[in-house]
This record gives structure tokens, C-alpha cells and sequence, in this order.
């Protein structure tokens, strides 16, 4: 079977970034368009299973969308979920306990109020699909759920995403980027009290200790060779202080960041000038309405007044220098951690 090149039934924009740059937000604000589909951290629960050489059927490409998300379950069974994790929230048939489907975790809650209904849903529609390319069936993923909604643009939005920059291009040639970015030390800040990056660091620091390529290859049977403080977080539960209370360095955070923000602009510099855009976290709090308007220009839907007016009142601008709060010692390790991705954004000093 020759691979065709998937075309876009609609206009697809990926939003990608570091997280905690005001992504969920962001989420939620074009979610209030009438014309977008806006799509909360799909390709981050399906991670690693996204896109694949093979053509795949639609029981298959479902078992994709449907399969458990160890680590995110392992987070809820623990104790130490993330807010970003919305069905356990309000919850329906599935439980951590016996694994929640991966897109029940994060992107069905924020479309609709009936999550398992919309899952059904799904799951009777994908079922019968053709054997075709993944691409090609993430693409009529999209458009069902936009005929489903009535919308008619795609953004998909997931956190920690700047690595996904060329598996998405390559799967979706003709799609856009929107790089979201925060300032360095707020970003950085946030992410030390945020249990997903929390958890991120420790697998980070776990991975170099077995000298294994990243924290995507930490397996359950690396569990003996790791130190009795760390083992049990590759575990199926584990002791919810084991990441919430314990003490980390915040200019390690930092340097993450400055880490993350250098491969992504990195990656983003190989798209097609045309194909990316710069949107910081500072100038949407500081001009929403013209900041939205250049977005929706670029993702190829309409700045409706009305809608903009409600897009305020999302937008939380005391977000704006944590860092100011920090001693003095504290910020200056942070900020020297972040001077090299501040570098690389162009705003150094």
C-alpha cells in the first residue's frame, strides 16, 4: 500500500509549548468560539502511540484513543493528579483504578458535559473506519468531531509539546504552529509547583541515573536498580509525597525550561516562516483582544467581537511575576537557570 499524503479536511493549528505558559486558558477561550474546535491535550494522552509507520483499521486506530495512560492513572491512583486530569473529577463509569481511557483523562471533559457519552459515541464510529494511515485517521477524527460540534477549524493544544514539533508536521503537512511561551522564571516557578512537571523532573533525573535515553524509556522492571526513594514512581501507586512534598532545586526547573525553549525554537525554525507564530503569555494579558485577533487571523477563523469581549474575563493577569515574590537568592539562581532560553526567545535582559 503506497502512503498518500494526508490532505486537511479543515484548517488544523497545533499550539505547542513548554506548559504552564497559560495554555489551559487558552484551551478554554477558544473552546468559547463558536467556530473552533478546540481540542484539550489529545496527543498528550495518546504519547507514543500517536503515529506509526503502518496502516492501521479503525478497532485499531480506537485502541489508540481508548487504551489507559499508565503514568497519568498511576497519578490519580496515588493522589497526586493533576488539574489538568478532568474526568476523575466528576466521575463516570471508568476509574483509575481500572484504567480511565486515554481520552476520557483530558479532551472529552472539555467537550462535553457527558463524557461517556460522547466515548460511546466514538467508539460505534471509529469502530467501522477503512484500514488507512494514521494521519488519515486522526484526520477524520477531526472532522467528525467538528460536523459533531458544528465547528469548523481545528486547534489541538497540549502542554511540554515543542518535542512533537516534527512528528506533527510530518503527519499534517499543511497545518500551522503557534508557539506559546511565558517568561523563563514564571514559567519555571509554576512548574515547580505543578505535579505533572513535578513528576517530569524526578523521571528526568531517574533516567540519567540508569543512563537510559529519556524518561519515555523507564520501564516497571527498572524499579530495582533505582534508590527506594524514587523505585516505587514507576509503580502502578505509590506515595503521593514522593512527589508532591519532596525538596527540589527551582533553578532545575529553570534550566528545564531553558532546556525545552532551545529544542523548540530549534524545531519551529525548520517550519516554513508562513507556517509558525510567536505568542507570548505577557502580550495576550496585556492586549487580549488584538492578541486573539492575530491568532484567529492566523488559524484561519473570524475575531468576533462578542467573543473576544468574553475572552477577558478568562485571563487571570495577577498571574503575571511570581518570581517578584521569591528572596533574592532564589530568583538569581532562577534567573541565571533561564538566561539561556530567555536568550533564545530573543528577550534576554
Amino acid at each position: 500500500m503506497s502512503r498518500p499524503e494526508p490532505g486537511l479536511a479543515r484548517p488544523v493549528t497545533f499550539v505547542v509549548g513548554t506548559g504552564r505558559s497559560g495554555s489551559t486558558a487558552l484551551t478554554q477561550i477558544l473552546h468559547a468560539h463558536p467556530d473552533v474546535l478546540s481540542l484539550n491535550e489529545l496527543f498528550a494522552v495518546v504519547h507514543g502511540r500517536a503515529f506509526g509507520p503502518d496502516p492501521v483499521d479503525g478497532a485499531q486506530f480506537w485502541r489508540v484513543l481508548a487504551d489507559p495512560q499508565p503514568v497519568f492513572n498511576a497519578m490519580i491512583r496515588s493522589g497526586a493528579a493533576m488539574p489538568e486530569l478532568l474526568y476523575h473529577r466528576k466521575p463516570g463509569r471508568f476509574s483509575a483504578q481500572s484504567g480511565i481511557p486515554a481520552i476520557c483523562l483530558m479532551p472529552l471533559p472539555a467537550l462535553s458535559e457527558d463524557p461517556d457519552g460522547l466515548f460511546d459515541e466514538l467508539a460505534a464510529e471509529v469502530a467501522g473506519w477503512p484500514r488507512r494511515y494514521l494521519p488519515e485517521q486522526w484526520t477524520a477524527l477531526f472532522d467528525w468531531l467538528c460536523r459533531r460540534f458544528g465547528r469548523q477549524v481545528v486547534v489541538e493544544r497540549s502542554g511540554f509539546s515543542l518535542g512533537a514539533v516534527p512528528a506533527l508536521r510530518a503527519a499534517f503537512p499543511h497545518a500551522r504552529f503557534v508557539h506559546l511561551y511565558r517568561r523563563g522564571p514564571d514559567c519555571a516557578l509554576s512548574m515547580s509547583r505543578h505535579p505533572g512537571y513535578r513528576l517530569i523532573m524526578l523521571m528526568t533525573q531517574m533516567a540519567a541515573q540508569l543512563g537510559v535515553a529519556g524518561m519515555g524509556d523507564l520501564r516497571p522492571e527498572h524499579q530495582e536498580l533505582l534508590p527506594p526513594d524514587l523505585a516505587p514512581l514507576l509503580g502502578e501507586v505509590y506515595d503521593p509525597a514522593l512527589v508532591l512534598e519532596r525538596v527540589m532545586d527551582l533553578a532545575d526547573f529553570g534550566a528545564l525550561w531553558s532546556r525545552m525553549i532551545i529544542e523548540g525554537q530549534q524545531l519551529l525554525a525548520q517550519l516554513p516562516g508562513a507556517a509558525r507564530m510567536e505568542f507570548s503569555y505577557e502580550s495576550l494579558l496585556a492586549d487580549p483582544a488584538g492578541e486573539l485577533a492575530r491568532l484567529a487571523h492566523f488559524a484561519g477563523f473570524s475575531a468576533d467581537p462578542r467573543w473576544l469581549d468574553k475572552c477577558r474575563a478568562a485571563l487571570d493577569p495577577g498571574r503575571l511575576g511570581a518570581t517578584d515574590r521569591l528572596d533574592a537568592a532564589q530568583r538569581q539562581a532562577l534567573e541565571r537557570a533561564c538566561a539561556p532560553g530567555m536568550q533564545a526567545l530573543g528577550l534576554a535582559g
